[in-house]
């Protein structure tokens, strides 16, 4: 497993309403009535946070944050930084105090941790599969609702690439838009005329028919190569010959993503890295 240095990381103030939802909707109304009942007042311990399978890490600091809503006097020392890889068996976070405070903390700290090491871990393994080309990896609005931005951080710290991050974000025109607005030609001149300077223009296709029209009308940035065969997608490069941004979409399986990369795309978008990652196993040991 190849770790990815990352350091990306998002300000605590916008990740706090995330965890206190998920604190809220485990303790809420009474809070920890097992804790409160078996585990004497001031006893203090030290718990792991561990990995017990290998991966990619990714959602240490949503855990941290966790333990230290419940308790600012806890003790936390990360010792794996988000972007690296771990082994079974590591401890990726050492929390120290109060027990109580530990226990109440400890599965929204995993359930974060799990899920965003899962995606992290996903996108490594179909970065791996690009090695040797230029094609980078990127995840699409496919999310979990509200977990967008952590989810898209997690994807960056498996090595991958982050696609827009809402509707506001950039122009895409998919084949609904093209259909509603009456054709390529009309939505292209419609979208060059409403964007800004800063903005850029994508356009969804999935034959050679309809890129071969992108680009004699011109305009659009990035051309999204929606469901086509790998033989197509060699002739869309071809034609192409670089005067566009080429994305390749659909059906963009890890099995597949080596052959895709070797057709020269610039771009492979799957929704799979977020919508179907699984969960790391992690384990809190006292």
């Amino acid at each position: 497993m190849t770790g990815y240095q990352m350091t990306a990381s998002l300000p605590e103030f916008l990740l706090e309403p995330l965890v206190r939802a998920a604190l809220a909707e485990d303790l809420a109304p009474m809070g920890d009535v097992t804790t409160r009942a078996v585990i004497p007042a001031g006893t203090r311990y030290t718990a792991r946070l561990n990995a017990r399978a290998a991966g990619v890490v990714s959602g240490m600091q949503l855990a941290a944050l966790a333990f230290r809503l419940i308790d600012p006097a806890l003790s936390i020392t990360p010792l794996v930084r988000d972007g690296q890889p771990c082994q079974p068996g590591e401890t990726l976070m050492t929390i120290d105090g109060d027990a109580a405070s530990i226990l109440m903390g400890e599965r929204v700290a995993l359930n974060f941790a799990g899920r965003l090491c899962g995606i992290a871990t996903l996108t490594a393994a179909f970065v791996a599969e690009t090695r040797g080309t230029p094609a980078r990896i990127t995840c699409t609005r496919k999310t979990t609702p509200g977990l967008r931005a952590v989810e898209k951080l997690a994807v960056q710290h498996g090595g991958g690439a982050n696609h827009r991050y809402g509707l506001s974000d950039a122009i895409l025109i998919k084949d609904n838009h093209i259909a509603a607005a009456g054709g390529i030609a009309s939505v292209l001149t419609a979208a060059k005329a409403a964007r800004s300077h800063m903005m850029r223009i994508e356009i969804e296709v999935d034959r050679l028919d309809q890129l071969a029209e992108v680009l004699a009308i011109g305009g659009a940035d990035v051309v999204l190569l929606d469901n086509m065969d790998t033989a197509t997608l060699h002739q869309a490069v071809a034609l192409t010959a670089g005067r566009v941004t080429l994305e390749a979409s659909g059906t963009m399986t890890l099995p597949r993503i080596a052959e895709v990369a070797a057709t020269g795309v610039d771009y492979i978008s799957s929704g799979a890295l977020t919508h179907s990652a699984g969960t790391l196993d992690l384990g809190l040991d006292f």
